[in-house]
């Protein structure tokens, strides 16, 4: 891989590090004897929290709904509900390659994990992630997820419309956005796995890399983004969220680096997105879950980082559970979902509409 020096490549190479093999290297847990099907469901769901956003990113998103087996014919029963997250790079239907799903949801629901409703939301956007958070430039993806997407599924399926049946997963991107969005919206959300979480500290400064800045400025059009390498575009997508700039078109953002130097300014309102660097506030928020989990693999440029924030809650005493198990950054994020994701959830989401 080329070098692209500086802060771009420091901070793209660790935080995305691993994902360009994501779907080749994913190990796929066994089918499970006898496991009941579930009713899977391709809808889109208009996200008022992104109309207008300067990229012209869909407004419309697609969504993924399972369903469980008892579904179709208990027809007074309510479920609780796991929001998952893709990570950077994949929308919700190449995630649900990734995750293995349904066949991960049958096989976790025939191993004895409680009936649940699994939604996958999509947060592609034309840089290719959306990074969850609220930007001018390419919507309140934050705002998407924890309101629209919740208020929509509540108000069309049969789910327990409490934050205590409410989970939220997410893996890389996810796993940052599961992070961030948990933070701030422990109103909505009752339990929390972070798996593999990119982007939970800031990085320091390197030297201006002029190649890269002129490459980067000669985007224009979707189509131009398209033609980046991965590590190019993950830095156009970190810009558009985190450092958007409304009277800059054509792609409404500003870079970490300008006429061959670093804009301190910038990188300062990428440092203020990093959870690490904002966890000490909501502290209060993170204390309302009635469980937290967190995984890495021991071979993944990010084990560093989350081990960080385990570290973090521990230091105030808010329990949760960790893990680094043997693998690499996305070799066994379907088995986790299987035989760990749900089984937490089943365990700690409430199954009932009188639960509290």
């Amino acid at each position: 891989m080329r070098k692209i020096g500086g802060l771009a490549a420091l901070w793209v190479s660790v935080y995305f590090a691993g994902h360009l093999s994501a779907q080749v290297q994913t190990i796929v847990p066994p089918v499970v004897a006898d496991a009941k099907h579930v009713t899977v469901e391709h809808i889109k769901i208009h996200g008022a929290s992104l109309e207008g956003n300067l990229e012209g990113d869909a407004v419309d998103r697609d969504i993924f709904v399972f369903l469980p087996p008892s579904y179709s014919k208990d027809k007074h029963r309510r479920y609780p509900v796991v929001y998952a997250l893709h990570g950077y790079s994949i929308g919700a239907e190449q995630w649900t390659h990734e995750i293995h799903v349904p066949q991960t949801i049958e096989g976790a629901f025939a191993q004895g994990a409680k009936e649940m409703i699994v939604v996958l939301p999509d947060s592609k956007t034309m840089h290719n992630g959306s990074m969850y958070s609220s930007s001018v430039t390419t919507g309140n993806f934050e705002k998407f997820i924890a309101h629209d997407l919740v208020n929509y599924i509540d108000a069309h399926y049969r789910t327990i419309p409490t934050r205590e049946s409410r989970g939220l997963v997410g893996h890389s991107m996810g796993g940052y956005g599961a992070t961030r969005i948990g933070m701030k919206h422990s109103d909505v959300f009752g339990s929390l796995y972070i798996m593999s979480p990119c982007c939970l500290s800031a990085r320091p400064a390197g030297p201006a890399n002029p190649e890269l800045e002129k490459k980067l400025e000669s985007v224009k059009t979707a189509e131009d983004s398209a033609k980046l390498a991965f590590f190019e575009r993950a830095q156009l997508a970190t810009a558009a969220a985190w450092s958007p700039d409304p009277k800059n078109p054509p792609l409404y953002l500003d870079l970490p680096f300008k006429d061959g130097s670093v804009q301190p300014d910038i990188l300062a309102k990428w440092a203020a997105n990093a959870p690490l660097a904002f966890i000490d506030q909501y502290i209060g928020n993170l204390r309302e879950y009635r469980a937290i989990a967190i995984d890495v693999g021991d071979q993944d440029g990010l084990r560093t980082d989350t081990a960080k924030l385990h570290d973090v809650l521990d230091k105030y005493g808010i329990a949760n559970t960790f893990e680094m198990y043997p693998g690499t950054h996305t070799s066994a994020v379907a088995d986790r979902f299987q035989n760990h994701v749900m089984p937490f959830f089943s365990k700690n989401l409430c199954i009932s509409t009188n639960c509290r």
